[in-house]
């Protein structure tokens, strides 16, 4: 994702495919087109959430060693190297590569890319921002996250964004409790984000996530009366909320991938995997 003369990005090119130790087990969807069909549920025993924030733990810590190397002049591709070794040379599978076809090991959406960007020659800028997103495949189930990071110094305005974008996440978190519907979360980031005129995106959302990347349990950031699926300790999924400074309008590049903003504003996601517990949630994706 190099950059025209107005600034905004525009498709890079990709380095070959990193390869993965052949004694690391893979996903069941990698080498094929679709995964297949979730059918374990979003609920999980003791030990099965165990291994989840052993995945989520290992992905936080490629996220802080590819964070590590965030400055101006560093390609969104070396960035994905480092947390690509890092991932496989603890034993993981980093859950990116090959889902759907998708050609790399993490996710670097830059500036008005949403979600989605795929790591490249793209150089980054003094004053971008990029956002990083791993997944782990760890002894047969993910754990995934993201994070927001400014490169250099930016304004106050993207500075703020940012903070505020991780606020969102955290006050989503604490709207968790067995019992309530789900449609809490995303009422608890949209009225936050309403106070500072931001845009919540609606139509990438969070995920039951697992024994599958994605299991089919849909989490809103919005306050979508539709989302009336009741949280019971044991539940595991994603809460990543997208805040923009424009439009919550998106085009998609034709990668089939990179999703941006229509009207090229910034954009700033964080996210974590979480067990619903009796009292609230804990969160599995810290370093």
């Amino acid at each position: 994702m190099p950059k025209d003369q107005a600034g905004h990005l525009i498709p890079g090119r990709l380095s070959p495919t990193r390869p993965v130790p052949a004694a690391i087990a893979r996903p069941e969807y990698v080498g094929r087109t679709a995964p297949s069909p979730n059918t374990g549920g979003d609920r999980y025993s003791p030990d099965e959430v165990e291994r989840i924030r052993a995945a989520g733990r290992l992905a936080a810590g490629a996220i802080e060693a590819a964070a590590a190397a965030i400055r101006p002049g560093v390609t969104t591709d070396e960035l994905d190297r480092i947390a690509h070794e890092y991932v496989v040379s603890r034993g993981a599978y980093p859950s990116t590569l090959g889902y759907r076809g998708y050609p790399k090991s993490s996710c670097t959406s830059v500036n008005e890319v949403i979600c989605h960007g795929i790591p490249d020659d793209t150089v980054l800028d003094d004053g971008d921002l990029v956002n990083i997103d791993v997944t782990a495949y760890l002894d047969g189930m993910h754990g995934d996250t993201n994070a927001t990071f400014v490169v250099g110094e930016a304004d106050e305005e993207v500075r703020l964004l940012v903070d505020r974008t991780r606020e969102a996440l955290a006050r989503g978190i604490r709207a968790v409790a067995p019992g309530r519907q789900v449609n809490v979360i995303g009422r608890a980031i949209e009225s936050y984000a309403k106070r500072f005129g931001y845009g919540v995106v609606r139509d990438y959302t969070g995920h039951g996530v697992g024994r599958a990347f994605h299991t089919g349990l849909v989490i809103p950031h919005f306050d979508d009366p539709a989302a009336t699926a009741v949280l019971e300790a044991g539940m595991v999924f994603t809460i990543e909320p997208m805040l923009t400074l424009g439009t919550t309008e998106w085009d998609v590049w034709a990668d089939d991938w990179t999703v941006v903003t229509r009207d090229r504003s910034l954009t700033a996601q964080f996210e974590h995997t979480l067990v619903v517990t009796e009292r609230g949630a804990e969160i599995l994706t810290l370093p």
